[in-house]
């Protein structure tokens, strides 16, 4: 049986941890040799074949170079060399020399024969050169041996010799050797590896039947797997461990093969997972197979060691966690034949061998997400031997002192008791022990939590501990199993008054006396359970340490607060750093408790964030009392304030009423007192705001306003706000910043909704929207900066940082509100009161309340005797009017608009009167009538002011045109002379109507100057009397008068020539005051009254016998051209001498001037001066100007006037053209192509 072979084949294992090249050694050369073969040792990289014959380099492969005559080769039987051959040498090298070829011939070659005849054997053959460099004849002796050794013993397929020079060694050898000694050990474990190979398998073919032996396959199994790794193909041994692990899980769970589970010597309470050698194979042997707790382990610690020699620490610790999860469920499934709690001691000591092997090789981790991963496996390794230690540490009476944080409840309470086949029982002496026991249970108190806070302590295990360890105790009688369930012996550190403690354990004690005697018919009490279970644990653990950690209570703490360190550390190295922030709350727990407040604080604040950030609000509601307590008592008020905070924005349930009314004294308590470092508190998550459900709050540029917004308060009552700021945050432009509007007066916040208004000042155009909340509690200054949450999602109210935010604020652009213009473009009556038009027109913005301030230029005066009338402009559908809402009157200079004019436009008619004491002036007809632009032109300035605080202003000045009713022209129709000296005309007045109304002309007269007489009745009435005269307007109508001149007297006659003649006419007018002119004001009758109308008209005798003639010369016959200068000639003749007045200062000189269209004509000479002509009758001259005509067609020619000599002085003759023709330029021959 090869089973026998298993102490023999450790000891090979041992002793044998590299590849053995044989020596044959021929010719006693090795010696000479020796130090320059083992020079190249161990092989720097050598390239051999894997499992799947795929070429493998292997780096510094060790080797040992051992002769054939040695005793370690020759010592071996047959079957030993079958069964364990992977320590038979892999290579044979053959060492000969030889200097006469006859010798080879007889003596050497036969005997090489016979050493190669061996087909197992690799070999080669080194042949070593004696012949020194000078000695030719010795080195052509010796090349010829070598190259009949080489004839003989090589051939094409492969080469089996190589020489070596002694006296002068080349580097090529060197490298020849190591080629032929790989090529040798490579095809040397070619053939072991088909070997082993086929009788693993012919072994695997007998694996379920009766025959099948477990202990050869493994000896053939690992002998391969050795062969690899002293091969250093530690991958391909690494896999033929776990095909045998493989084998040997199926091999135990097949039906009739399961043996002693072992693990009940002393000292397997510690694990062996990295420790092959712990126990000899034959020791767990056990019939064809070996015990499954020592073999697991056995085989899981040769794994170990190939991987770490693959520097795979990491694999070793992903492994060695499931390995440990795995063999924990063996464990208990075998619970009840091993020592008590020897599954959590096997747990604890193997996590802790895995953490110090794996630590020492972290550094040999490659790649970041690697080296996350394995201090994640790490974390869960000190996880898991820290959850065992706390159960371990709760069955011997440590539970009292554990903090029942969320983390402790939720890895203890998962846990299973150990179950024993039987409980372990009190030894007689231990009632020292016993009552000892007893003082805890009845001095440990649950701590209170700050505020009063009162919270259901959370479990630490999976069911009562009382109940599990009498329910396996082995004498329990059926009498007292109603005892055990009815509460006498409940766990006492489970329930919550002290009452019920002493109750239970009186009721214990007087079952019997605090010795042990009747410890078998009775329940045990749970201090004689803390008791037994430390004994058993006694005999259990054999690791010092171990036992020390649980000694005693500070021994305990230290070693929980190892492997809590040590978790928290791995995983704040890893991905899961949220595992590492909930174990320092562990931390922080045990610092507390030892009054390190300040390290307590800084854990507590990270898992309270870690919480709060994942919505934990139950876990978050256990540790942040804590946090707060920690704060309050280092004095830090601002995380006091701000624990207090978070508090009261967790979820209502989570507290009772009055507890959360504690809370919220505490925070108004410290924000009324002194503060030494007053700091804004964030209460974002106590009170949160958003805008009023609708639309938001549209204003113009300018205006103020009200800003509702919904406040959510959690305090539990009442709050008072000593003052209270929102931030509006412009969307469109970051730059802008953020504009606080505030609230003037104190702000009572109750729980719950609150809508509080704002006064809004004017703000910038743009859209706004809520940014932070700020206020202040009595010295205390909070912020927020949450929106609400409080209402239904699909409501405006709910409000998310996921929503985009809700604008709250709009604020237009600079743009037209309000439009203020005349209601007629027309003319109105000069010097009559007229109404003024006012159109006012809101642009979508209301004129509540707007006041219209009105100002009257020059010249221009409100009848203040009248109303101003105020009237629906347009057929827009609004209310109907009242007759008082239509009147006003100016109040300091303004009006205000009623309520029905605020949204609708309107009219507001003004009653005015233009002021002038100009009177008309009539024209000839012949001379057009020239106008002024700003002739009878008024203006009105007007300021309207309106919105909310009547902030916005428009101002315009609007421009309103008056005029007379006529233009007055005249001309004379008709003249005679009877012979006398008194001349006649037909004087005819035509009347050019400039309003848009109709006149009715009801009479007319005509005062006429000095120097002129009416003829016919006398009474300066016209000669037809066609009265009333209708004249449409912009139409014209004419008036004839019969008039005479006589003479005068010489020497007054330049004073009447200065008078001029008055027309009079007495008109009424009929016209609508939206068109423009029409009815005056004070006109008080419901029918048109007469009005008067005058115009100055100045009439001259004719002169019949002129001074001067002007005439103009003919002009060149060759025509006018563009851009060509051409002389304009007048003459002048004097024709008498002037009897009524002079000429200028001096008789001889005339003023003339030259007017042209300057569009049609330049001027080249001087447009202007005097020129001189002597004052005898008949004296001549000739005024000759350079023109240059500008526009080709028919133009009006430039005209020559004489300034200071009136038109009845001067005779035209001859005459000059109206128009002349001027041709265009001629064609420039610059622009023309030849032809």
């Amino acid at each position: 049986m090869m089973a026998n072979f298993l102490a023999q084949f450790q000891i090979i294992k041992s002793a044998c941890d590299h590849l053995i090249v044989a020596v044959e050694d021929v010719s006693d050369l090795w010696p000479i040799v020796k130090n320059g073969f083992e020079e190249r040792l161990p092989f720097k990289r050598a390239c051999l074949n894997n499992k799947t014959r795929n070429p493998v380099f292997v780096e510094n492969l060790p080797a040992e170079f051992i002769l054939t005559t040695d005793s370690r080769l020759r010592s071996r039987f047959p079957q030993e060399q079958t069964l364990f051959w992977f320590r038979e040498p892999y290579a044979t090298v053959v060492l000969v020399t030889c200097e006469d070829l006859d010798e080879f011939k007889t003596i050497l070659k036969p005997r090489l024969k016979l050493i190669v005849q061996n087909e197992e054997r690799e070999w080669f053959i080194v042949f070593v050169s004696k012949a020194h460099p000078n000695n030719d004849q010795a080195t052509k002796l010796a090349k010829k041996v070598y190259a009949k050794l080489e004839v003989d013993f090589s051939s094409k397929k492969r080469e089996r010799c190589c020489k070596l020079d002694i006296h002068g060694t080349e580097a090529s050898f060197w490298e020849d050797l190591e080629l032929k000694i790989m090529e040798s050990i490579r095809n040397t474990l070619d053939k072991r590896l088909q070997f082993y190979e086929d009788e693993i398998r012919k072994l695997g073919e007998q694996r379920f039947l009766p025959v099948w032996n477990f202990c050869n396959f493994f000896i053939l199994k690992e002998s391969l797997a050795f062969m690899f790794e002293i091969a250093h193909l530690h991958d391909d041994s690494l896999r033929e461990y776990d095909e045998l692990e493989l084998c040997y899980l199926e091999t135990v769970k097949m039906v009739g093969k399961q043996k002693d589970f072992g693990g009940t010597d002393r000292g397997d309470d510690q694990a062996a997972l990295l420790n092959p050698g712990n126990k000899p194979l034959t020791q767990i042997i056990q019939d064809d197979s070996f015990r499954e707790f020592e073999f697991r382990q056995y085989l899981f610690a040769c794994q170990t060691k190939l991987l770490f020699k693959l520097n795979r620490p990491f694999e070793v610790a992903s492994r060695g966690y499931s390995f440990i999860i795995s063999f924990s469920k063996a464990l208990g499934l075998h619970e009840n034949i091993l020592p008590f709690c020897m599954r959590e001691v096997w747990v604890i000591t193997a996590c802790l061998a895995l953490i110090n092997a794996t630590s020492s090789h972290c550094n040999e981790i490659v790649g970041p997400d690697i080296e996350k991963e394995f201090y994640r496996l790490q974390g869960d390794l000190y996880s898991l031997c820290r959850a065992k230690f706390m159960r371990l540490a709760y069955i011997i009476g440590y539970g009292t002192n554990m903090e029942r944080s969320p983390l402790n409840s939720a890895s203890l309470s998962m846990l299973p008791w150990p179950k024993p086949a039987v409980w372990p029982t009190v030894p007689p002496d231990a009632s020292s022990e016993v009552l000892e026991k007893e003082k805890i249970i009845l001095q440990a108190n649950p701590r209170m939590k700050h505020f009063g806070i009162q919270r259901k302590p959370l479990p630490l295990e999976p069911s009562l501990l009382l109940r599990e360890a009498n329910r396996r105790r082995a004498s329990l009688s059926a009498g007292n199993v109603f005892e055990m369930f009815d509460g006498s012996g409940v766990d006492v550190s489970l329930r919550g008054s002290p009452s019920s403690k002493i109750h239970a354990i009186s009721m214990s004690r007087t079952n019997s006396s605090p010795g042990i005697e009747s410890s078998t018919d009775r329940p045990m009490r749970l201090s004689e359970i803390y008791v037994a279970a430390e004994n058993a644990l006694k005999q259990t653990i054999s690791n010092p340490d171990l036992l020390k950690s649980l000694s005693s209570l500070d021994e305990f703490e230290q070693k929980y607060l190892e492997l809590t360190k040590g978790a928290a550390d791995n995983y704040h190295h890893s991905w899961w750093k949220r595992h590492g922030v909930v174990l320092d709350g562990e931390i922080a727990s045990v610092c507390y408790k030892h009054n390190n407040f300040d390290l307590a604080a800084k854990s507590y604040e990270k898992i309270c964030a870690l919480y709060a950030g994942e919505g934990w609000e139950d876990l978050l509601a256990e540790v942040l009392p804590n946090l707060a307590e920690c704060q309050k008592i280092l004095n830090d008020q601002a995380g006091y304030l701000s624990s207090c905070v978070r508090l009261l924005s967790l979820d209502k349930g989570l507290f009772l009423t009055k507890e959360r009314q504690a809370v919220q004294l505490e925070v108004v308590r410290l924000a009324h007192s002194e503060m030494k470092h007053p700091v804004p508190l964030d209460v974002s998550s106590l009170i949160t705001f958003s805008g009023n459900p609708g639309p938001p709050l549209e204003l113009c540029d300018g205006d103020p306003g009200t800003l509702c917004v919904t406040v959510w308060s959690g305090f539990p009552d009442d709050i008072t706000l000593e003052s209270l700021s929102l931030t509006l945050i412009a969307t469109y432009s970051a730059d802008e910043g953020s504009k606080a509007i505030r609230s003037s007066t104190a702000i009572i916040l109750k729980p719950g909704r609150n809508s509080i208004t704002l006064s809004l000042p004017p703000q910038k155009p743009g859209s706004y929207v809520l940014g932070v909340l700020t206020g202040q509690i009595g010295h205390l200054r909070f912020r927020s900066h949450s929106f609400s949450k409080g209402g239904p999602a699909d409501s405006d109210d709910f409000m998310s940082y996921e929503k985009p935010t809700r604008p709250i604020l709009k604020v237009s652009k600079p743009r037209p509100l309000v439009d203020l213009a005349g209601a007629a473009s027309s003319a109105l009556l000069m010097n009559e009161p007229q109404w003024v038009g006012i159109i006012v027109r809101p642009i979508s913005y209301s004129l509540k309340g707007a006041v219209l301030h009105i100002d009257t230029g020059p010249g221009l005066e409100i009848e203040k005797s009248h109303a101003i009338e105020m009237e629906r402009y347009g057929d827009e559908d609004l209310p109907a009017v009242t007759e008082e809402s239509n009147q006003f009157t100016l109040q300091g200079g303004g009006i205000e608009l009623p309520g029905w004019a605020s949204n609708a436009t309107s009219v507001l008619w003004v009653p005015v009167r233009a002021v002038s004491d100009r009177i008309a002036r009539g024209t000839f007809l012949v001379i057009p009538q020239k106008q002024s632009v700003v002739d009878g032109m008024r203006t009105i300035a007007l300021k309207l002011e309106f919105g909310v605080a009547h902030n916005q202003i428009f101002e315009r000045t609007i421009a309103v045109h008056f005029t007379d009713p006529f233009h007055v022209s005249t001309r004379l129709a008709d003249k005679c002379n009877d012979g006398t000296l008194l001349l006649q005309w037909l004087f005819q007045v035509i009347l050019h109507s400039q309003v848009k109304a109709t006149l009715t002309i009801y009479d007319s007269w005509l005062d006429l100057q000095h120097g002129f007489h009416h003829i016919g009745k006398g009474d300066s009435r016209p000669t037809s009397g066609f009265f009333p005269l209708v004249v449409c307007p912009t139409s014209r109508a004419g008036i004839l008068f019969s008039i005479c001149s006589r003479s005068t007297d010489a020497g007054d006659e330049t004073e009447k020539l200065q008078q001029d003649s008055i027309l009079n006419i007495r008109y009424a007018i009929a016209g609508d005051r939206a068109n423009g002119a029409h009815i005056p004001v004070a006109v008080g009758s419901p029918g048109p009254e007469d009005l008067i109308f005058r115009s100055s008209l100045v009439l001259q005798r004719p002169v019949l016998d002129p001074c001067l003639a002007v005439g103009f010369l003919p002009l060149p016959s060759s025509g006018l051209r563009v851009g060509q200068l051409v002389p304009m000639k007048w003459r002048i003749e004097r024709l008498k001498d002037f009897q009524d007045n002079t000429v200028s200062k001096k008789d001889d000189e005339v003023l003339y001037e030259v007017n042209a269209n300057s569009e049609n004509w330049m001027i080249a000479g001087r447009k202007r001066g005097h020129v001189l002509l002597p004052t005898q009758q008949g004296s001549r001259i000739i005024i000759s100007i350079l023109c240059l005509p500008l526009v080709a067609g028919f133009v009006r020619p430039p005209q020559l006037g004489l300034p200071n000599v009136t038109e009845a002085n001067i005779s035209c003759n001859p005459a000059g053209p109206h128009l002349i023709c001027v041709l265009p330029p001629p064609l420039s021959s610059s622009f023309c192509l030849p032809a």
